[in-house]
């Protein structure tokens, strides 16, 4: 998308519409290519559009089921799309579900207030569960019997699996046959998976998720999106392993590793397990800042070296607000996930969501999602950068500070009292120019009303080149006029009465 400010897009009255075509493509395997058609100028007219396209998948608006506990069967799933999502993905699966074990509890919450009393605003979330421990076979069955319901819904699969390309390609034939519109790779549980060198274990070491992303995209007929770890120290090299790997979206970020705290009675960590307890994901409210630089590094990424037009991003984390979604896209997310946002509010959340964020539109006169997407982005620089702005900026405040001091007559009652007196009657009672000492130039005059006078008495002059009549006289008035026209008001002062 090309990089605009929000003053210049601020105002539009009209944006292009695109429509993208599901087409095969020669890239070497069976995936799903896309065809950008040129459509109409829309005019900013009525409610704000919300609906968005991202990899060919149209949704009603860009908010999506993330995958997790909303999304962990079909009961759920069906009242995601009855309450107007615009997209639901699964909850993970993999192909052998007896390999999950969950244990309880296995959540804990971080309160705002003193001391996280009871009583205050949860700001903070922490899960050690794992991928769905359901059947596979049990989802599967789901899953089609949503797409036949909701045939023109999007329904997105989360499947993740061991180091096995035979195992990545069982799975995704199996769930592609169910007829889900898009893949989500989790290579970024944080906690569990990985210690069967899955999730984040594949999304932290470069090398093995190109290998990885590789055999999922030689396979895949359907758009594949894959979802980032926050934990690592430059979450741009995943993602740009993962786009050079064949799949067409990034979704950032998952949970970041963490330990909610430590129960000063009992002196355990929490979640507390038999006594004992693991490092989890965190989410909710508190991670919204963390996520949000996380999708700005990687829009910046894409946008440079990737055309965004193919490819699409995702943000995820604390999303609650219209206000919270809108500050993703405006850093470059084409859609935005909510997941522990519906646990906690319910999955009514949505309707709030597409208001408050048709509110922020309205604001600005945006009429659709690509009107701002990305908008803030060229506003992020180097600190370096930040220095030199800030060091020309006072430079230039200084700048004008020492004309103002240089010119202190020309402020408040000291400049009345110079124009005043640059208004001195001249010959035949007119206004002449002076010297102004404190400005060092010739400031021009400033006539001040007068009273209407008689007409002159007609003075006769010697006039060298004859007067109006031919007969060498002429009036003052004349050779003035004459005289100030021609540039030279010095020669009033030659006049001969």
């Amino acid at each position: 998308m090309a990089s605009l400010s929000l003053t210049q897009i601020r105002g539009s009255n009209s944006v292009t519409e695109f429509t993208r075509l599901r087409l095969k493509t020669q890239r070497g395997r069976g995936k799903t290519g896309f065809l950008k058609v040129v459509g109409s100028q829309g005019q900013n007219q009525g409610e704000p559009d919300l609906s968005v396209t991202v990899n060919g998948l149209h949704m009603p608006n860009p908010f999506v089921i993330g995958s997790g506990p909303p999304g962990t069967n079909y009961t759920v799933m069906k009242r995601a799309f009855d309450e107007g999502w615009g997209a639901v993905i699964a909850k993970t699966v993999s192909l052998d579900a007896a390999k999950v074990i969950n244990v309880t509890p296995r959540y804990a919450r971080l309160r705002a207030g003193a001391n996280g009393s009871a009583k205050g605003q949860i700001i903070g979330w922490e899960n050690i569960e794992l991928i769905s421990d359901r059947p596979l076979e049990t989802m599967l069955k789901e899953f089609k019997q949503l797409k036949e319901e909701y045939p023109d819904r999007i329904l997105i699969a989360s499947i993740m699996e061991e180091y096995n390309k035979a195992a990545w390609e069982e799975l995704i034939d199996r769930v592609e046959q169910t007829g889900i519109d898009a893949l989500e790779i989790n290579f970024s549980c944080p906690h569990g998976m990985p210690e069967r060198k899955m999730g984040a274990a594949v999304g932290q070491d470069c090398a093995l998720l190109e290998e990885v992303c590789g055999w999922i995209n030689a396979k895949a007929t359907v758009p594949v999106w894959a979802k980032m770890t926050p934990n690592i120290t430059d979450i741009t090299q995943p993602a740009r392993v993962s786009l050079k790997s064949g799949c067409e979206g990034v979704a950032a970020i998952n949970t970041i590793m963490s330990v909610m705290g430590i129960n000063l009675k009992t002196l355990r960590p929490e979640p507390c397990v038999e006594g004992y307890s693991t490092p989890g994901g965190y989410s909710s409210k508190a991670v919204h800042p963390i996520a949000l630089g996380k999708v700005m590094n990687i829009a910046k990424m894409m946008k440079s070296e990737f055309d965004s037009e193919q490819y699409s991003l995702s943000g995820i984390g604390g999303v609650e607000t219209g206000s919270d979604a809108a500050e993703f896209i405006l850093v470059g997310a084409n859609t935005v996930q909510v997941c522990t946002g519906v646990m906690m509010h319910g999955y009514g959340l949505v309707k709030k969501l597409c208001d408050e964020l048709k509110d922020f539109m309205k604001m600005h006169n945006f009429s659709s999602i690509e009107d701002f997407r990305g908008a803030s982005l060229e506003y992020f620089t180097t600190h370096t950068d930040l220095v030199r702005r800030q060091q020309e900026a006072i430079q230039q405040r200084k700048a004008i500070k020492k004309g103002l001091q240089s010119d202190k007559d020309w402020t408040g009652d000291g400049f009345v009292k110079e124009t005043e007196s640059m208004h001195q009657p001249g010959p035949g009672g007119a206004n002449v120019l002076r010297q102004s000492q404190s400005m060092g130039s010739a400031m021009p005059m400033q006539q001040q009303p007068q009273p209407q006078p008689q007409p002159p008495q007609e003075a006769s002059y010697e006039q060298p080149n004859g007067g109006p009549n031919g007969d060498g006289k002429g009036t003052i008035i004349d050779t003035m006029a004459r005289a100030f026209v021609a540039g030279a008001p010095q020669q009033v002062g030659q006049m001969v009465v």
